[in-house]
């Protein structure tokens, strides 16, 4: 590693999992009260922040109140970096692939095939590889600090119209899918669109794309794709994204030292908060996606070819297109060390 150091990784880490685990206890202080934008309605992806705003009133007596504004009350989803920078809230969640240019470092968690599918997994990887020099000068330069990551599950497809039963149907297909799913569809001959979740209903609905990728399956259910859909893949797990919490650098660091403490103290619990929640939403989706779609299941040799086509090509394309900007080479060889670290 040329970056960061294993050692200093490995210790930024534990000190995480320290913090994380760590039970949070009453605290007194002044009252503070946050604005946390996010998009859409509560679901598995907002149980994290939910959980988090309701265990900061407990602990503080309520004199630390963290009001979340959903359905992009405060800001667009692609404006909530801008939004961290302009000081207009304390507190939000932005999707990576929404806008690559804002973070080019942290782009790598949208990758194909990368081993994120364990939930523990992908946790240490994800949190872990937040404090790399390259994703932290990501937030820096929008006054944000990351939290925690939102974990979102592995990546499926929903579609209409004829199911894509072979790698060669995906030819000619347009899809919703960002960063390096998008580009490992398009090596299948699939044309790509990114627009934001909140868009994706309608557009489906007109028309405007034959199959939308999502993670799989809480949020294919919240934005209700499943009742437009005839189809759906089961398996295909092209790769997920990153969607973290974040906190406005200024807010953060004007809390008193024992507000601080709380919230890190807090960190284990919005992860299993949102972990339970994505587990609960398959158990309720899975049945229903059975009973009203076309189930689409990929041999081996299948899946072996799209990780062939569209795997190694597209993360070299990645770390040729960064190396410029980072040490895009270091931050993508993290991926694998943490993951095989987390699997010991």
């Amino acid at each position: 590693m040329k970056t960061l150091a294993k050692s200093a990784l490995m210790a930024a880490a534990l000190t995480l999992a320290a913090v994380g685990g760590a039970p949070a206890q009453n605290v007194e202080g002044p009252k503070v009260f946050w604005k946390w934008s996010t998009w859409g309605k509560p679901r598995a992806f907002t149980a994290g922040i939910e959980t988090l705003s309701e265990r900061v009133a407990e602990e503080t007596d309520g004199a630390f109140q963290i009001k979340i504004f959903y359905g992009g009350q405060l800001s667009k989803s692609r404006e909530n970096l801008d939004g961290l920078k302009n000081n207009a809230f304390e507190g939000t969640m932005f999707c990576n692939f929404y806008h690559p240019g804002k973070n080019p470092a942290f782009m790598v968690f949208s990758l194909p095939f990368l081993p994120l599918g364990d939930f523990q997994v992908s946790a240490h990887v994800r949190n872990t590889l937040f404090l790399h020099p390259a994703l932290q000068a990501d937030m820096a330069q929008w006054n944000a600090i990351p939290y925690v990551s939102t974990l979102l599950p592995q990546y499926e497809f929903l579609g209409t119209g004829k199911p894509p039963l072979t790698l060669a149907d995906w030819k000619g297909m347009r899809v919703r899918a960002g960063g390096g799913i998008g580009l490992a569809m398009e090596r299948l001959g699939a044309t790509r669109q990114t627009v934001p979740a909140s868009e994706v209903y309608t557009l489906m609905q007109r028309g405007g794309v034959d199959a939308v990728s999502f993670p799989y399956t809480y949020s294919h259910a919240s934005y209700k794709i499943d009742e437009l859909a005839d189809w759906y893949t089961s398996n295909l797990s092209p790769g997920t994204s990153e969607c973290p919490m974040v906190f406005n650098k200024t807010a953060f660091e004007a809390l008193p030292q024992q507000y601080q403490d709380l919230l890190m103290s807090l960190k284990g619990e919005v992860a299993d908060a949102m972990i339970a929640k994505y587990l609960e939403a398959d158990e309720k989706n899975l049945p229903a996606f059975e009973a009203s779609m076309q189930k689409i299941v990929y041999d081996e040799a299948t899946l072996a070819e799209f990780h062939e086509i569209a795997g190694k090509p597209v993360w070299d394309q990645w770390i040729a297109d960064n190396q410029d900007k980072f040490d895009a080479q270091d931050v993508f060889d993290q991926i694998w060390v943490l993951a095989k670290e987390a699997q010991q």
